[in-house]
């Protein structure tokens, strides 16, 4: 079973969704994200990884379509992105900042790999994932 780090993905699609004429930087992003961390009195682990992933994160949300180039008309610079409608619905799910947010991470963490395309298609259908959340 494959798990995330929802919290640094929540991260990324956030720094995604606000990142209109700026670079998409996952290195940066996963410092702050330590910071952040560390601030709230959590270890944040090995920097070097938690970078590592935030790139892998990166790749696998491009490639699965939770992420796309962001149009030059919409503030697109070749080097960063916009939500897609998947990715919209990603973070609607688990968007720390939304009441009863912690559900849907537990039922995504039962999945063989909640970030697989059908999977997730699958689960973020469910009404008694969603309901209310997107």
């Amino acid at each position: 079973m494959k798990t995330y780090d929802w919290d640094l993905i929540e991260r990324l699609l956030h720094e995604v969704q606000n990142g209109a004429g700026h670079s998409f930087t996952p290195r940066p992003y996963a410092e702050q994200h330590a910071a952040a961390l560390a601030a709230e009195g959590q270890a944040p682990g090995d920097l070097d990884h938690l970078k590592t992933r935030a790139c892998e994160y990166e790749k696998l949300l491009f490639q699965r379509e939770y992420i796309a180039s962001r149009p030059e008309d919409d503030g697109g610079n070749g080097e960063n992105f916009v939500l897609t409608e998947r990715g919209s619905r990603l973070l609607s799910m688990i968007d720390s900042s939304i009441p009863g947010f912690e559900h849907p991470r537990q039922v995504l963490d039962q999945q063989d790999d909640a970030l697989d395309e059908i999977t997730f298609d699958r689960v973020s259908a469910e009404a008694r994932i969603a309901g209310g959340a997107i």
